[in-house]
């Protein structure tokens, strides 16, 4: 619980129809220490945010050239204290136009767009941790032709050792597959829900081999990874580490953990702190690996396991406020509740005409 601040804040969250937006929206009216007031935006009409929040704007997605326009004529209406982007597809155009919507005197929760660029670009991602972290990598390589693509995967070790290739840029595991010789396709056709990630050679070759090399897709590639998946979720200042929570996927849908549990990891929340310090983020990251090892850092809010004292997106707002210091942030790590679960569930709401019936 917080206590100490009566001055009621308002915020406008966009992307409110995430799936962490609803417990997120709920998690910031829970602060206990001031009145928080909600503006959702969306690219979805009926984005479920949209019946939680104070209010909400049809906007743009955040890839589109009218977007900055909307989302500061929006700020000037409604005069927020805080803009918070949830979604990988805001975060940069946000941040290269922070000074628009700090002029009108509103604080924007987001990194530096040359750090949110390293983090969107897988591949420039590894390449730059590859040269200033003394982190452990997958192996990788990266392809934009299809017979460098086949060449690549070899010096990985396909086909001994099954590959992983996934878009330079993507967001919700779009165009993550696995390349695995020994995948059962009939086992998969019939056991398998219809979502698998695994694909043969054979089956990339139909889609690929005869695509012109300047239209062939930027590809990452690394190593396949098994084992447990963790996320590390940070709060950062310029590349100082300032609170890392860790916590297990124990179970995913739709590319969205819907089981894990706080554990305490005292080499993952290194691995972040030096993470952080080779690419500059601030406030919410979210930084995934498996078997220990990186796989992906998302500069921007993500799923948390929240507790009622610490309320991580609050606590990046305050900090980016003025109203709590670095220090002030790291204390909250002797606070961390370790063994605390969470279960993400379905649930409805119903309206008519954008109008929340119950």
């Amino acid at each position: 619980m917080f206590v100490g601040n009566s001055k009621s804040l308002k915020i406008i969250l966009t992307a409110c129809g995430c799936p962490g937006a609803s417990t997120l929206i709920r998690m910031l009216k829970q602060n206990g220490e001031r009145p928080i007031e909600i503006i959702g935006t969306d690219m979805d009409p009926e984005a479920v945010g949209r019946f939680l929040c104070d209010g909400f704007y049809k906007v743009p997605p955040g890839t589109s050239s009218d977007y900055i326009q909307r989302m500061a004529d929006i700020v000037e209406k409604e005069k927020p204290d805080i803009l918070f982007p949830e979604s990988s597809n805001e975060v940069l155009p946000l941040a290269r136009a922070r000074d628009v919507f700090e002029s009108l005197g509103t604080k924007v929760i987001v990194s530096d767009p040359e750090a949110i660029e390293n983090c969107l670009n897988k591949y420039l991602m590894y390449e730059a941790l590859r040269k200033r972290a003394n982190i452990e990598l997958p192996a990788y390589g990266t392809a934009s032709t299809f017979e460098g693509f086949l060449e690549t995967i070899g010096k990985i070790g396909y086909p001994d050792k099954p590959v992983v290739f996934k878009p330079h840029v993507g967001k919700g595991s779009r165009g993550v597959r696995i390349i695995d010789p020994e995948i059962d396709r009939k086992k998969q056709l019939l056991e398998e829900k219809p979502i698998s990630k695994f694909m043969s050679l054979e089956e990339f070759k139909e889609i690929f081999q005869n695509t012109d090399d300047s239209e062939f897709p930027g590809l990452l590639v690394m190593e396949y990874l098994e084992g447990m998946e963790k996320t590390a979720d940070s709060i950062a200042l310029n590349g100082r580490e300032l609170l890392t929570t860790i916590k297990t996927v124990e179970q995913a849908r739709w590319g969205v953990i819907v089981r894990g549990e706080l554990i305490r990891d005292e080499n993952l929340a290194e691995q972040a702190r030096r993470i952080l310090e080779a690419i500059p983020l601030s406030y919410c990251v979210n930084i995934q690996f498996i078997s220990d090892r990186l796989i992906e850092i998302n500069p921007r809010v993500s799923t948390f396991i929240y507790q009622q004292d610490i309320i991580a997106p609050y606590l990046a707002i305050k900090l980016a406020l003025g109203e709590m210091t670095e220090d002030d942030v790291s204390t909250y790590k002797t606070k961390i509740d370790y063994g605390r679960r969470m279960v993400r569930y379905m649930d409805q709401v119903f309206h008519r005409e954008g109008v929340k019936i119950f």
